[in-house]
């Protein structure tokens, strides 16, 4: 979420000498690539990206991403446009390989503000198209952040603006027809929640409340904790997209948008101990601010991007529209000397 610029001057004026907070210096990467703009212009459009990870032909790996006010691209990694999807109001999306090897993906809908909706479609790795498959109901409110899961079953979590999570079990992803889904468990944050991300390995799940930091639930349990909050050192509200980078059986890193300040925050897990922080600045490409979505797919996405792929939404990218900016791992681990 983002306060727009006239409401933020006339609360500095109001509070006097109010200044914007800024974190711990962050280390600098530059964007190996990017996409074409969302064809929203002129309006906080591009949110939320996910990546499907073609692990034969790794440069031919595919990026689904959200435009909010109108539908779902899908981008090459050279940043084209393979196709779109008239969608509507989708805001998070993300995308699962079943055993089968159809690729799921689905989206948080907020065409009804009253009632959430998961959008859900199949995409074609080959052609770059999604075909819909219907609407799954996911409970009053305005549906906003969205996430899924693989451990043990087929999971998604609908995120709702109120703060309220619905996790929906689903049992059944059929061509040409609506998935089923049953709801297994319902949780909730105090406030205004979005980015969201589990760890297949165990089930546990990371949801960010937007001005408060970055809870945990385990798997099956419906009352969290917050380990990651907002301290303008690490985390500088609002507090938006979430990725994962997990490493053996419980290692790995947790990276979240540190929206206030355009950088992002890395977390060592399990603990969630944090690690530092890095900005992606101005080099051949241009650098990314208030991003609110991000991805990371580790493994190897071909030369640009050998040991995987982080992909984070810009939100200011003049002249054009808002974008999404193409980073490499390899250079974010080495800048930040996680190895």
């Amino acid at each position: 979420m983002r306060i727009p610029a006239t409401t933020l001057a006339t609360a500095a004026l109001l509070a006097g000498c109010a200044t914007t907070p800024t974190g711990l210096p962050p280390v600098s990467v530059v964007a190996a690539g990017e996409t074409e703009p969302v064809g929203t212009a002129n309006e906080d459009a591009a949110d939320d990206p996910a990546i499907w990870h073609n692990i034969t032909d790794p440069q031919q790996s595919l990026i689904v991403a959200t435009d909010k006010k109108a539908g779902l691209y899908v981008y090459g990694l050279d940043g084209q446009v393979r196709s779109f999807k008239n969608a509507g109001a989708v805001n998070n999306v993300d995308l699962v390989t079943l055993e089968d090897g159809t690729v799921f993906v689905a989206a948080s809908d907020r065409i009804d503000l009253a009632n959430s909706h998961i959008s859900t479609f199949t995409l074609d790795t080959q052609s770059g198209e999604l075909t819909a498959l219907g609407r799954i109901p996911s409970g009053p409110g305005e549906g906003y952040g969205f996430c899924f899961s693989q451990h043990d079953s087929l999971k998604a979590l609908a995120v709702i603006k109120d703060g309220t999570l619905r996790e929906y079990e689903i049992t059944q992803v059929t061509a040409g027809e609506t998935p089923q889904a049953v709801l297994v468990r319902e949780m909730s944050v105090p406030s205004q929640p979005e980015g969201c991300v589990y760890d297949d390995r165990d089930g546990t799940l990371y949801v960010g409340e937007e001005t408060a930091g970055i809870w945990r639930f385990r798997d099956g349990e419906t009352q969290g904790e917050l380990v990651g909050p907002i301290d303008n050192r690490y985390l500088v509200a609002d507090v938006e997209g979430l990725a994962i980078a997990p490493q053996g059986s419980q290692g790995g890193y947790l990276i979240a948008s540190s929206q206030g300040d355009n950088a992002y925050a890395v977390y060592a897990l399990p603990a969630m101990a944090p690690l530092g922080r890095f900005a992606v600045a101005a080099g051949t490409l241009g650098a990314t601010e208030e991003t609110d979505g991000i991805a990371l797919g580790t493994g190897n996405f071909g030369p640009d991007y050998p040991q995987g792929l982080f992909v984070a939404q810009d939100g200011i990218n003049p002249p054009l529209a808002q974008n999404f900016k193409l980073v490499s791992w390899a250079d974010i681990k080495a800048a930040m000397q996680l190895d």
